[in-house]
């Protein structure tokens, strides 16, 4: 049996810091997505607004066609364009709105390009098939679906939600990188079998693209605290996009207590990243 960690406030605060007079918009950390696609355009929008709302000094959109038309609308400060990759790059966020089987050849050679690389890198949804054998240092992201593939895709036998932390750090250990299990209860894992649980969110949350918004803000953390050990920044990210949407969904407030909360879309959690990193930092 592994060892399981409760994450905390106090422990994301940590991840969280005030730009001082020495700062720039590099050393806040540099994000770069490659994400979405012409049939889920939103999902690009929404990771690069989270990423942004988190507190990304610099956000790159690495893309062409309805999703690079979609961000630079609503983010204008984003650099876009198919080549904007090519420079200072501090973490990568991949994947997110997009399908493997539509994905070419050409679109797959460079996503390997990205995980052979020395940047930190987000694998999500239509990218997890090449995590495999990533020299990058990694995090990938599955939902439950996801990662039940994912450890048909390892040869791991099947698991059940009472075995959720052990499968988390079994892949983890296979993969070479950090797994993030999405759900109720999210699970950190890291190559050395430690597992992290983060149960800061509300039932509200479970509504499509709130896992692109989660790419967004394990960007902007995993940038902003490059020296971290990744599995605890992915965490505090979490723990994070939990929080921003209670605040979205009225469900968390002063002194953490509130009624039920009402429905969200994906969208106001990202909006509400920059109320919840205020809360913290007070």
């Amino acid at each position: 049996m592994v060892e399981v960690r409760e994450w905390s406030r106090s422990d994301t605060a940590r991840f969280l810091r005030v730009p001082s007079s020495g700062d720039d918009k590099y050393s806040r950390g540099v994000v770069a997505l490659r994400t979405g696609s012409a049939l889920y355009p939103g999902a690009a929008v929404l990771g690069v607004e989270a990423a942004w709302r988190a507190g990304a000094g610099f956000v790159r959109y690495v893309g062409e066609g309805r999703a690079a038309d979609a961000v630079i609308a609503r983010r204008p400060e984003t650099v876009v364009g198919a080549d904007t990759g090519r420079t200072r790059i501090d973490t990568w966020v991949i994947g997110s709105g997009t399908d493997p089987s539509a994905r070419s050849d050409d679109e797959s050679a460079a996503l390997r390009q990205i995980l052979a690389g020395s940047a930190r890198v987000v694998v999500d949804a239509g990218a997890l098939d090449l995590a495999t054998g990533s020299a990058a240092p990694f995090v990938v992201t599955p939902h439950a679906g996801e990662f039940a593939r994912l450890r048909a895709q390892l040869r791991l036998a099947p698991s059940d939600d009472t075995q959720r932390a052990q499968a988390a750090a079994d892949v983890a250990a296979r993969l070479g990188g950090t797994v993030l299990l999405k759900g109720a209860r999210t699970l950190v894992a890291d190559v050395d079998g430690r597992v992290i649980e983060i149960s800061a969110g509300t039932g509200w949350l479970a509504t499509a693209g709130s896992g692109d918004v989660l790419g967004g803000v394990l960007g902007a953390l995993l940038a902003a605290n490059p020296h971290a050990p990744l599995a605890e920044a992915a965490a505090a990210a979490a723990w994070l996009h939990g929080y921003a949407g209670r605040l979205a969904a009225d469900a968390a407030g002063a002194g953490e207590r509130r009624g039920p909360g009402h429905p969200i879309v994906a969208m106001d959690v990202a909006e509400a990243l920059p109320s919840a990193i205020a809360d913290l930092l007070a």
